[in-house]
């Protein structure tokens, strides 16, 4: 016999959201973080991916809403990780902007607090666990993870 529980009982487990984040680099190298105004720490630029909307576009849009960047070259695709660990079913596709321009530069909102450019040996103290990690994956000093 099938039992039905009614709907308010039910959690859903299922569903699966995808975002975009970028570290953009410049010829220093620096790369882009953004602190929000919502959660704690120093973050790669980026968020989520609308239904219907290609990844790439997701990163231009993102970028260009909360840093003022333009993406001049196609990005590279890093790699695409799972963030089970903060929100079940989440999924984070990470991209290298090395080609880009800046013709304004948004001034801090309740989204983005700050943003700035660090140089690798100099990091933000308040960096993300997450960033940190792909930090050192990307430049080389860490082996590359699935998870976030």
């Amino acid at each position: 016999m099938l039992m039905r529980w009614p709907s308010l009982l039910l959690k859903r487990t299922d569903t699966v959201t995808l975002g975009v984040q970028g570290i953009v680099v410049d010829e220093t190298p620096r790369v882009l973080l953004v602190r929000h105004g919502y959660r704690a720490g120093w973050h790669f630029p980026g968020g989520g991916v609308e239904r219907g909307e290609e990844i790439e576009t997701a990163m231009a849009r993102e970028l260009l809403e909360e840093t003022g960047v333009i993406i001049a070259k196609p990005p590279s695709l890093i790699g695409i990780y799972s963030h089970f660990d903060d929100y079940p079913g989440d999924h984070i596709v990470l991209f290298k902007i090395d080609h880009w321009r800046r013709e304004r530069i948004p001034p801090p909102n309740a989204e983005i607090a700050e943003h700035g450019f660090f140089a690798l040996n100099a990091l933000p103290e308040l960096l993300s666990p997450g960033a940190a990690r792909r930090l050192k994956e990307v430049f080389g000093k860490g082996e590359q993870s699935s998870a976030w």
